[in-house]
C-alpha cells in the first residue's frame, strides 16, 4: 500500500529586502491622458517632467512623443501622439493605438495634473536616491576603492542630484513690491541709507549700502596684498561692532591661526609678538582688557581643508538655521573642490563652484563673500596703472566675473614702491579697495589705512598705535629684550 504523500514543507518568504521601486503607474497613465485632452496642460508641468520621470518604459516613450509635439508647436491629441509614435517607430512597443486610446478614456479633465506630477517627481527622486545609494554601497564593499575619494564622489553626486531637482516657481509682483518698499523704508530710517549689513568702512558703505542679501561678493588680490586681513577686518566689524552672526570658512589657515589674527586686530598687538608670546607689561594689560570684546561674539569658524561645495552648502544651511548666521565668508575660492563630478579642466570646476556659491547666496538670502586669487599677469605690467588689478586678472576669471554681483580688489601700491596716486594722495600705509564690478551701484576706489602689524584695515583718520619701523617691529618695542616679562599675575582672560 503506497504511503500517503507527505506535505512538502516550504520556508517562509522573507520580504525584508524585497522592495518594489517607488512608482505610481496609475498616476502616470492619468497624467499622460490629461496631457492629450488639454492643450495647455503641458506648459504647467513641463519643467517638472522628463521622460525618465515615468517608471514604465512605454509611458516614457509616450511622454517623449508628447514633448516632441509641443517643442514643434504641433497639437497634442490621441491622433497626433499615435502618428508621432509611429514616426519614431515605437508605436507597437507601447501597446499600439489601443493603449493610447485607453489612456485618455479614463481621464475627464486635467484639473489635478500638477498635483499628480509632483507625486511622480517625488517617486522619480526616490528611485534616483536608491540608485545612488546602491552604487555607493557597492563601491564601499570594494577594498580597492579609496574611501576618502569615495566620500568626495558621494558628496559631488548627491550635490548634483539636488541641483538637478531644484525648482522655484514664479512670483506675482505684488508681494515683491511690498518687500522692496519695506527695504526702502528701513533704508530711509537708517542713517546713511544702509540697506544691507554694514562693512564698518564709511566710504565703502556709501558706495555699496552694505553687503546685500543674495549677493555673491568676490574679494580678490595678489599674495601679500592683505585680502585675508581685509576679510578679517570685515568679520571683526560685522560680528564685534555690529553683533551680526558670521560664518568664516577658512580653507587656508587653521582656526587658531585665524583667531590669533583676530586677537592682533582687536587688541592692537603685532602678530609676531602673539606668535612668540613676547609681550611687555602694557601689552599684557591691553590683551587682558580687549579679549572681552571677542568673548561671546557670533563668529563661527570652520577650518576644514579641501572642503567641497556640497559640504559647504550643508554646513551653511545648518549655521543659518541654528545660529542665525547673516553672512558667509570663504577663504578662499580656489581651495574648494567640486569632487564627484567630471570636469574637462580646473576652469570648469571653478565655474561650477562660483555658480554654486551664487546659488547658495540666493537660496539662503544672505551675502556670500569669497576670497579669490589673481593670476600673475599684474606682476609683468609696468607703471601705476599697470600694477592696478583688472577683472581679467581673476584666476579662472570668466565664470567668477560672470557669477559675482560685486568684485573688489585689495591693492596696496606701496608694495610696488608707488607712493602717490594720480590725484596726488599719499599712499604710504594705505590700501585701495577697488570696486571693479557692482551690479547694483557705482564702481570706484576706497582708500583705507592698512596696519600690517595688526592685520587690520581701518577708516582713514582712526586712532593708531605707534607705527612699525622698517624691520616689522614697534619703534621702542622690547620684543627682542631677553628680560621681556611673562604674563602678569593679574592677567585674567574672560574665559
Amino acid at each position: 500500500m503506497p504511503m500517503p504523500e507527505q506535505k512538502r514543507k516550504t520556508a517562509p518568504i522573507d520580504n525584508t529586502y524585497g522592495h518594489l521601486q517607488p512608482q505610481a503607474t496609475d498616476i502616470e497613465r492619468a497624467v499622460l491622458g490629461a496631457l492629450m485632452i488639454d492643450k495647455d496642460a503641458f506648459s504647467v508641468v513641463s519643467e517638472m517632467l522628463k521622460p525618465e520621470t515615468f517608471y514604465e518604459p512605454r509611458n516614457q516613450k509616450i511622454y517623449a512623443a508628447i514633448q516632441a509635439l509641443n517643442f514643434n508647436e504641433r497639437p497634442v491629441d490621441i491622433m497626433t501622439v499615435t502618428e508621432e509614435l509611429k514616426r519614431q517607430g515605437t508605436l507597437e512597443m507601447v501597446g499600439g493605438p489601443a493603449y493610447i486610446l485607453e489612456l485618455s478614456s479614463h481621464v475627464a479633465s486635467s484639473a489635478h495634473i500638477e498635483y499628480h506630477v509632483r507625486i511622480l517627481a517625488q517617486k522619480f527622486l526616490a528611485r534616483q536616491l536608491i540608485s545612488f545609494c546602491s552604487v555607493i554601497e557597492t563601491k564601499a564593499f570594494d577594498e580597492t576603492v579609496d574611501v576618502d575619494e569615495l566620500m568626495q564622489e558621494a558628496e559631488g553626486s548627491l550635490f548634483e542630484l539636488s541641483q538637478n531637482n531644484m525648482r522655484k516657481d514664479y512670483t506675482q509682483i505684488d508681494p515683491v513690491l511690498l518687500q522692496a518698499v519695506d527695504i526702502l523704508q528701513k533704508a530711509a530710517a537708517n542713517q546713511g541709507g544702509l540697506t544691507g549689513i554694514p562693512t564698518g568702512f564709511d566710504k565703502l558703505d556709501d558706495m555699496t549700502s552694505g553687503w546685500q542679501n543674495s549677493d555673491l561678493v568676490i574679494i580678490a588680490g595678489r599674495p601679500a596684498m592683505g585680502k585675508t586681513s581685509f576679510a578679517l577686518s570685515l568679520a571683526k566689524n560685522i560680528a564685534v561692532d555690529y553683533k551680526e552672526p558670521i560664518a568664516f570658512f577658512s580653507l587656508e589657515m587653521n582656526n587658531v591661526q585665524l583667531v590669533n589674527r583676530l586677537i592682533s586686530n582687536v587688541c592692537e598687538i603685532s602678530g609676531k609678538k602673539i606668535l612668540s608670546g613676547q609681550l611687555d607689561k602694557e601689552e599684557w594689560q591691553r590683551l587682558d582688557r580687549n579679549l572681552a570684546k571677542l568673548q561671546g561674539t557670533p563668529i563661527y569658524i570652520d577650518d576644514t581643508p579641501g572642503m567641497s561645495i556640497f559640504e559647504l552648502r550643508t554646513k551653511a544651511r545648518r549655521l543659518v538655521r541654528e545660529k542665525g548666521v547673516k553672512i558667509i565668508m570663504i577663504d578662499y575660492l580656489q581651495l574648494m573642490n567640486a569632487n564627484g563630478a567630471k570636469f574637462g579642466s580646473r576652469q570648469e570646476e571653478v565655474s561650477t563652484i562660483s555658480r554654486s556659491l551664487k546659488g547658495l547666496a540666493k537660496e539662503l538670502d544672505i551675502p556670500v563673500l569669497a576670497l579669490s586669487q589673481l593670476n600673475r599677469t599684474v606682476e609683468s605690467r609696468e607703471g601705476i596703472d599697470g600694477k592696478r588689478p583688472q577683472l581679467s586678472d581673476l584666476r579662472e576669471s570668466g565664470a567668477i566675473e560672470q557669477d559675482a554681483d560685486m568684485v573688489l580688489f585689495v591693492h596696496r601700491p606701496e608694495y610696488y614702491h608707488i607712493y602717490q596716486d594720480e590725484k596726488g594722495n599719499d599712499l604710504h600705509g594705505m590700501a585701495q579697495i577697488i570696486i571693479a564690478k557692482h551690479r547694483k551701484g557705482a564702481t570706484g576706489d576706497v582708500l583705507l589705512n592698512f596696519r600690517g602689524e595688526f592685520t587690520r584695515f581701518q577708516n582713514p583718520g582712526e586712532s593708531n598705535m605707534p607705527l612699525q619701523d622698517g624691520g616689522g617691529e614697534y619703534i621702542g618695542s622690547r620684543m627682542n629684550d631677553p628680560m621681556t616679562p611673562p604674563p602678569p599675575e593679574d592677567f585674567n582672560p574672560p574665559f
